[in-house]
């Protein structure tokens, strides 16, 4: 099968990305690989959805770095074929990198994926599942009980009543975003800098307010989901610790967080069982939670990281898998075309 991998550039993309994992997993299947940007569909007159698809010219390399660097190089080459041509649309996109400096490339991915998804494309996420979780406020449809308490507001007042309410202080950030950017611990709101904090979360619109969990000084944990289910093999999990640096209250790998292994206990797994429903509703294929005692941080749908850190960890590679239940949802198809929505088959 074909399978084209949808990201925020070529440019940026890094061999330690999980998407770079997932590449070198559905080649070493035997699959055709290609990648494709915000600024690569288009829609013809006679509405023949058409995509400029970056490909290798030849060879498949095995090692990220090496696959990278063609993928950047002199190695790749732009086709233009009909989005009929690729068997999988894979959006692996982070619409926040793109927000302020390229705002009309943010959503590319979710809106011309729901046309490859009406095309006959198996497309992943499920598209519309995208759209309703462009910012954090998809967080508040889970249940309460996996949630900390949250408050969501652009007023500096209710902002600081609520600190005042809380005891072991806040966690300070941005509804839009990702990656740990603009992320603050507010312990009071007599703190000196209050004001100048919140002049730099709320000039990206929405704050979330969110009571600070104790136990995060130790760091979240991020637990993989394939199909609504915990991704694992023989019983290794595709899971691991993001512990934060010394002094710092974020711990995403970008922010200089580190990862360690994990043991997933029965009381993660219950978490995560909590939120199966709404994903699996939703069309959410591969998603990463982020876990703090028996709370859920954050539920990461476009671009969720750490698969090559949990192979390092633990020596197992769980991509395989993800490529595999690809498959099976690409034979689904065929079997039952015109009568399985794309949603529906996006999590079976």
């Amino acid at each position: 099968m074909r399978i084209a991998f949808f990201v925020n550039s070529i440019k940026g993309e890094a061999g330690y990305y999980t998407t770079t994992a997932l590449a070198l997993a559905g080649m070493a299947r035997g699959h055709d690989v290609s990648y494709l940007t915000p600024g690569d569909f288009v829609l013809h007159p006679d509405d023949n959805l058409m995509i400029r698809a970056t490909n290798l010219k030849n060879g498949k390399p095995k090692k990220a770095d090496a696959f990278i660097s063609a993928l950047q190089g002199d190695q790749a080459e732009i086709q233009t074929i009909n989005v009929s041509e690729i068997d999988v649309l894979f959006l692996r996109n982070d619409p926040s990198e793109d927000a302020d400096e390229r705002p009309w490339a943010a959503h590319a991915g979710a809106i011309f994926g729901r046309l490859a998804a009406e095309r006959g494309v198996l497309t992943v996420n499920d598209p519309e599942g995208l759209i309703r979780a462009q910012n954090k406020l998809y967080f508040q449809d889970f249940p309460q009980a996996v949630r900390p308490t949250t408050l969501i507001s652009k007023s500096f007042e209710e902002i600081r009543v609520f600190i005042d309410e809380q005891k072991q202080g806040v966690i300070l950030k941005p509804l839009q975003g990702s990656g740990g950017k603009n992320v603050f611990k507010i312990a009071s709101s007599k703190e000196a800098n209050l004001n100048q904090i919140f002049e730099a979360v709320s000039g990206e619109g929405y704050l979330i307010a969110q009571v600070y969990l104790p136990d995060a000084t130790a760091g979240d944990i991020r637990l993989f989901l394939m199909n609504g289910r915990p991704l694992q093999r023989d019983g290794a999990y595709a899971a691991f610790r993001r512990v934060p640096a010394k002094g710092e209250v974020r711990s995403n790998m970008n922010a200089a967080g580190t990862p360690a292994a994990v043991e997933i206990t029965p009381k993660i797994l219950a978490v995560a069982e909590l939120v199966r429903p709404k994903l699996v509703e939703d069309g959410m294929f591969l998603v990463g939670l982020d876990i703090v005692g028996d709370k859920i941080l954050e539920i990461n749908v476009f671009t969720p990281g750490g698969l090559p850190d949990i192979a390092e960890l633990y020596g197992v590679d769980l991509t395989p898998e993800v490529i595999i239940a690809l498959e099976q949802k690409v034979e689904m198809r065929k079997n039952y075309a015109g009568r399985i929505s794309n949603r529906r088959l996006a999590t079976l």
